[in-house]
């Protein structure tokens, strides 16, 4: 087989309907569009009207709440951590925070701070992570080790 005789399964394309090409086409004149009216004119957006009953979105109460002030953390996890560390992207003998974390390549942005959680497992003796808050579960995993994990004091509490 040669490159110019490589060619896509029978049936596996199918050619564009192409509109207002003729009567003979079946698709000339109104390019499938009908005659008049809203639909036929291009840029119409009706979405949700229902021919002038209340739409359902309308009809349903509204359900649930968005706090606005809610703290998005860069979740991660010390398996993720550790991998990082076998790979020797992260110095355990230096601290571990969110700037050592982003040029390590563990994640892409801070956001609102880094949230440790104790999925995985952290061989890496006396590591400390400097993080807004972590898992009780990720501490005690962190501590076993003989490492700590640093969050402030309002958020420790």
């Amino acid at each position: 087989m040669k490159l110019n005789e490589v060619k896509d399964n029978l049936g596996a394309t199918k050619n564009a309907k192409r509109v207002g090409r003729g009567v003979g086409s079946g698709t000339g004149k109104t390019s499938g569009s009908g005659h008049k009216g809203q639909k036929a004119r291009s840029g119409v957006s009706i979405n949700g009207f229902e021919g002038g009953q209340m739409p359902i979105h309308r009809r349903l109460p509204k359900r649930g709440f968005n706090n606005i002030f809610r703290k998005n953390y860069a979740e991660v996890n010390l398996g993720r951590l550790q991998v990082a560390i076998d790979a020797g992207k992260l110095d355990v003998t230096k601290e571990i925070d969110a700037s050592a974390l982003v040029s390590a390549g563990v994640i892409s942005k801070t956001r609102d701070g880094i949230r440790i959680l104790a999925n995985g497992e952290l061989t890496a003796k006396k590591v400390e992570i400097h993080a807004a808050g972590a898992s009780k579960a990720a501490m005690l995993a962190v501590e076993k080790g003989g490492g700590k994990i640093v969050v402030p004091a309002a958020v420790a509490e």
